[in-house]
């Protein structure tokens, strides 16, 4: 597999932001990921050119959502930080001496873009709203086990 922690940072961020509505920093969000500000900055760097976060510099600067929660998936935040495909393909070519070898990448590729396909699908039904809305709901259930 291809895709990196990037995803899993970049989708963490965008959900900070929209839960809060508001300005966050680099650090405000690096202490939630238990992670380093800069690894975060280069996150919230693509975010921002894919049109998803904005920055803001200054006194009472930090990151803010550019759209809606409803209108970023999961899927715009995978395409944001993530590059190549999903699936890794063979590094070279396999012998073509071999019946496996000859027909492995042909057969190989179908399977991959199909399974791409389906996760591209799968992401982009979630989004962030959605899970600032299953925070929420988490914490609130955490809460009334508390108090019960």
């Amino acid at each position: 597999m291809s895709i990196s922690s990037r995803s899993a940072v970049a989708i963490h961020a965008l959900t900070m932001l929209g839960r809060w509505d508001r300005s966050l920093t680099s650090a405000e969000i690096a202490e939630s990921l238990a992670s380093n500000p800069v690894l975060v900055r280069r996150i919230l760097g693509s975010l921002r050119d894919a049109g998803l976060v904005r920055s803001t510099e200054g006194r009472n600067g930090g990151w803010s959502l550019a759209r809606p929660t409803r209108e970023i998936t999961l899927y715009d935040a995978y395409t944001a930080v993530e590059t190549g495909p999903i699936l890794s393909r063979h590094p070279h070519p396999p012998s073509a001496e071999c019946e496996v070898g000859r027909n492995m990448q042909k057969l190989l590729e179908v399977e991959f873009q199909d399974a791409e396909r389906a996760l591209e699908e799968r992401l982009g039904r979630t989004t962030i709203a959605h899970l600032v809305r299953q925070v929420r709901d988490s914490e609130r259930e955490a809460a009334q086990r508390v108090t019960s």
